[in-house]
C-alpha cells in the first residue's frame, strides 16, 4: 500500500488594505488640523469622519493587515482607528452628560502618550520606505506640539500645529494614492522611496 503526499500552496488573493488605511487616516486628518487652524469650528463632519472613516475603516484595514500577517499594519491602523474613536468619544460624551469634559492636561497626557507611541512606530518606518517615514514622523511631531499647546494653554502653537497635521495627513493620502496607482499600472506612477532593509 503506498501512500500520497498532496503539498498544498495557498495564495493570498486579499487586497491590499494599506491604501484604505492611509486615506482614512490622512482625509480625517486634514479636516480635523484645518480645524485646528481656525478655519471653521470643530463639527458633525468631523466626528461622522472621525467614527466611520478614521475609526471604522482603519480598524477594518488593520484586520485585513493582520490576514496579511503585516504585524505593523495591524498594530498601526487598527490603534489609530480606535485613537479616532477615543477622540470621537472624549468630545462628544461630555456633551451628552455622561462624563466630566478632559481637562487640558488630561488632553495633553492622552496626547502625548500618543506620541511617544507614534515614535515608537517611527522607528519601524526605518526598515519601509520614504513616504511612511514622512507620515509617521510629521504625526510624531503633530502630536507632542499638540500635547505641549494644551499643557502650556498656548493657543497659537495649537494653531501652528494644525498647519503641520494638514501637511501629515497629506502625506498619508499620497501615500495611499502612490499605492493604489502603483499596483493598478504595474509600475512606479508616483514614487514612495526606496524600502530600506
Amino acid at each position: 500500500m503506498s501512500e500520497n503526499t498532496y503539498h498544498l500552496s495557498v495564495k493570498d488573493q486579499t487586497a491590499n488594505p494599506a491604501p484604505l488605511g492611509l486615506f482614512g487616516f490622512g482625509m480625517t486628518t486634514i479636516l480635523l488640523n484645518i480645524h485646528n487652524a481656525g478655519v471653521f469650528e470643530l463639527n458633525s463632519m468631523i466626528l461622522a469622519m472621525g467614527l466611520f472613516y478614521g475609526g471604522l475603516a482603519q480598524i477594518i484595514a488593520g484586520i485585513i493587515e493582520a490576514k496579511k500577517n503585516n504585524t505593523f499594519g495591524l498594530t498601526a491602523f487598527t490603534s489609530y482607528g480606535c485613537f479616532w474613536l477615543t477622540l470621537v468619544g472624549l468630545i462628544v460624551m461630555p456633551k451628552l452628560g455622561w462624563i466630566p469634559a478632559t481637562s487640558e492636561t488630561g488632553m495633553a497626557a492622552y496626547l502625548g502618550i500618543w506620541g511617544i507611541f507614534t515614535l515608537l512606530l517611527f522607528i519601524g518606518t526605518f526598515r519601509l520606505n520614504k513616504a511612511l517615514q514622512l507620515v509617521f514622523g510629521t504625526l510624531t511631531v503633530l502630536f507632542f506640539m499638540l500635547a505641549i499647546g494644551d499643557a502650556t494653554g498656548n493657543a497659537q502653537l495649537k494653531q501652528f500645529a494644525g498647519y503641520e497635521g494638514i501637511l501629515c495627513g497629506s502625506l498619508a493620502v499620497y501615500t495611499g494614492i502612490a499605492n493604489v496607482l502603483n499596483e493598478l499600472y504595474g509600475r512606479i506612477v508616483l514614487p514612495l522611496g526606496a524600502v530600506n532593509k
